[in-house]
């Protein structure tokens, strides 16, 4: 798409990062249909296995999510008996998060797709492209961005 077609987003960090947010989401959201989880899905039940039990609070701030918007995002994996939660042996008041042995066989089915979609991306991009992307991703989302002090009024 031409940059002329695009008055005033291609302006935009925000809006050039949201657009590209959804086009890739969907990409990877098509890949992994036959699985049944939407791309979100696959990356929290791959935090979780990675995490190795972890608290959700650990996962909500590595995903960059409140804990509401997580438990809302796990309730249909817990459902589908993919995740389970339960308290921390050490602090009761600290709730921790697991695959189950389903949830394990669903993260390996998930994992294949997603390869698949990981792969037509690098493909399309290039693998060095796609490695500094998630670089300049990764350092975005750990910038300190907080909301400027008001102007003065006159």
């Amino acid at each position: 798409m031409p940059q002329d077609a695009l008055p005033g987003l291609n302006l935009c960090n925000n809006a050039m990062l949201r657009r590209a947010t959804r086009k890739l989401g969907q990409f990877y959201d098509d890949v992994l249909a036959p699985s049944g989880l939407k791309a979100t899905q696959h990356g929290l039940l791959f935090q979780i296995h990675a995490g190795r039990e972890p608290a959700m609070s650990a996962i909500a701030e590595a995903m960059i999510m409140d804990l509401s918007a997580l438990g809302h995002t796990l309730k249909p994996l817990i459902r589908d008996g993919y995740v389970e939660t339960f308290a921390d042996k050490d602090d009761r008041r600290v709730k921790r998060v697991r695959l189950t042995p389903q949830g394990e066989v669903k993260l390996d089915e998930t994992m294949k797709l997603w390869s698949v979609a990981q792969q037509q991306f690098e493909d399309k991009v290039g693998a060095e492209q796609a490695a500094k992307l998630r670089a300049v991703l990764d350092t975005v989302a750990d910038l300190n961005l907080e909301m400027p002090a008001a102007a003065p009024s006159n």
